[in-house]
């Protein structure tokens, strides 16, 4: 298969009415495991990185080995930027090949979020490139240090949001928030009902960590169709890399490596069967 642009996997999605996974990489094993769970299953999938996560996992490092493991696959995969937050970085995501990018104006006034997002879509426009944007404030933390207060997007401002700008996707907030949940969080299906209702355009759910399985599928039969997944693999491949280093007094690199790998694999697996209705 091959690099594809997102908006390509979203079609696909909404023609089958599930969602696609985007699955937060930091590594190279992540990657690995990623691809590895999306080939064994068939089913393409968006490898992605958020900005905040640039200090530990430099775009100029990550961003080719995505690129080149996406051309390498035997399913589509899209390469995305999570979250960006200055137009320099969705900049140099586009230079480096990424096929969709993500501006975050959501804690910005909602006309300086849309004059941005349009300038972002036609930096995107020369590449080919999709555009996702967000429009109410998704809560929690997402790598940054500042944990935010979730604001439910506005139907009407998601309306006028898309028809301005022409993004290709709209990350929602419906009580969704980044990170682990301390408890299991109360969805706005009625917000997002009355959002799928008047926007065509297909919409995201951010914070996917420790939201059910029945109530990710209930998000998709209202219009979501990116779902992103950070925590719970980063979570995943940090449980196995212990488990595996735990018991030794002396641990071999190649075997730990390994075990991240795996801790990936399980999480991006288990997450791809949830969004395709898969038994």
């Amino acid at each position: 298969m091959a690099l594809v642009p997102m908006k390509q996997l979203l079609d696909y999605a909404e023609k089958n009415n599930i969602a696609v996974g985007a699955f937060s990489v930091g590594n190279m094993e992540m990657v690995m495991g990623a691809v590895a769970a999306a080939e064994e299953l068939n089913m393409p999938i968006i490898l992605q990185i958020a900005e905040c996560r640039l200090k530990n996992s430099p775009l100029e490092l990550m961003g080719p080995m995505m690129v080149s493991a996406a051309k390498n696959s035997k399913v589509d995969i899209a390469v995305h930027l999570d979250h960006g937050l200055k137009v320099e970085t969705v900049q140099k995501a586009l230079e480096l090949g990424f096929t969709s990018v993500m501006f975050d104006g959501s804690t910005l006034p909602l006309e300086e979020n849309i004059r941005t997002v349009k300038q972002v879509r036609q930096m995107a426009d020369k590449y080919g490139a999709t555009v996702e944007a967000e429009l109410g404030v998704v809560g929690g933390n997402e790598g940054d240090g500042a944990a935010h207060e979730i604001q439910c997007t506005n139907p009407d401002d998601a309306k006028l949001f898309c028809d301005e700008t022409g993004v290709d996707a709209l990350a929602v907030a419906i009580g969704n928030a980044h990170g682990n949940y301390p408890v299991l969080p109360s969805l706005r299906y009625d917000v997002l009902d009355d959002i799928n209702k008047i926007v065509d355009t297909p919409l995201v759910l951010h914070g996917g960590t420790g939201i059910s399985d029945e109530m990710f599928q209930q998000t998709i039969m209202l219009g979501v169709r990116k779902i992103n997944i950070a925590t719970a693999s980063f979570d995943n491949l940090a449980k196995h890399a212990l488990e595996y280093c735990k018991p030794l007094e002396k641990a071999n690199y190649f075997e730990l490596s390994h075990a991240e790998v795996v801790g990936v694999y399980e999480n991006v697996k288990r997450h791809i069967k949830v969004f395709s209705f898969m038994e």
